[in-house]
């Protein structure tokens, strides 16, 4: 699993015109992408880090702060753009797989005891964020 994590003082996904997840405030945006072999072992472990990495002010944690999470997942975090002029898609994993997976990131987050919004997967979803810092780390299980 691959997660792109931005420290944001606000931050917030829309569907269709409808706000769907939204977080006020300092917290974590943190786009997830599932590749083939990966497992509910390892969404449990994203979320573990994600839960305590120490990127908020001071090196500090959501988990020190009770800081929000927006959870949303990203397929193309898995794209190749190497070669020739259009990514291929081969490394990310179908929906059937992903979705799970991602819901699994989630429900770990919020057994830890964090406060988390989602997108929707599948979806065509207009994220925004204001990007503290700016901070963005990739993060890999």
């Amino acid at each position: 699993m691959r997660a792109v994590v931005q420290r944001v003082n606000g931050a917030s996904v829309v569907v269709d015109g409808e706000t769907v997840g939204e977080i006020v405030g300092q917290g974590l945006c943190v786009l997830v992408g599932v590749t083939h072999d990966d497992t509910p072992e390892k969404a449990a472990q994203l979320a573990r880090k994600l839960w305590s990495v120490r990127i908020l002010p001071g090196e500090k944690s959501c988990s020190d702060l009770a800081a929000p999470l927006l959870v949303i997942s990203q397929f193309t975090l898995y794209g190749d753009a190497r070669k020739g002029r259009r990514p291929t898609w081969n490394a990310a994993a179908p929906g059937e797989v992903a979705e799970p997976l991602v819901d699994e990131v989630v429900a770990q987050l919020r057994k830890l005891g964090a406060h988390v919004e989602t997108g929707r997967f599948g979806a065509d979803m207009k994220v925004s964020l204001t990007n503290d810092g700016p901070f963005t780390v990739i993060v890999e299980v």
